[in-house]
């Protein structure tokens, strides 16, 4: 469903009515977007390809945004960088439709915004890290190690378990 006021609703109208190969370009630069209903990005940019082709017009989508996360080893909060390049096509007629089953409407507007959610949401990584090589925290005290050192002994063991550590020591 397009909403009025979305920044990603385009009007291809006058594309349908050009010859076969014309393409237009729509730049995005967006300090600040929502999407609904759970997707707020930051400084999004990016292109969006429109072609006329007999069968529809297929758009080629480049954009870059960062998203606010957190990292799963030092909790600290980030803005991950989140980039899509993807080509979906709007059939002008049900015989031409594809998986996607997109179809220009009639009013010649198309609002990109429910694929741009979609394909930034994948983008997302399950386990975002600040940084590939964070430390992460101290499983004693807490204390973030990317930011200091604790004097805790990362090889202290517990008693219970310092049985099984004398059998790996045993095989080597």
């Amino acid at each position: 469903m397009s909403t009025p006021h979305s920044p990603f609703r385009l009007n291809v109208g006058f594309i349908i009515h050009q010859n076969i190969g014309f393409s237009r370009e729509f730049l995005f630069d967006i300090p600040q977007v929502h999407l609904p209903p759970d997707l707020d990005l930051k400084d999004l940019t990016g292109v969006v390809r429109i072609t006329r082709t007999p069968q529809g017009l297929p758009i080629q989508v480049k954009m870059h945004a960062t998203v606010n996360s957190q990292c799963v080893r030092c909790l600290a909060e980030f803005q991950q960088p989140l980039d899509i390049d993807f080509t979906e096509m709007y059939a002008f007629s049900q015989k031409s439709v594809t998986d996607a089953e997109l179809l220009v409407p009639e009013d010649g507007q198309i609002d990109l915004g429910e694929l741009v959610r979609e394909y930034m949401l994948i983008e997302v990584p399950i386990n975002p890290l600040c940084t590939p090589n964070c430390k992460g925290l101290c499983p004693v005290c807490g204390e973030n190690l990317n930011i200091s050192n604790c004097d805790h002994r990362a090889d202290e063991v517990d008693p219970r378990l310092a049985v099984l550590k004398s059998l790996l020591e045993k095989k080597e």
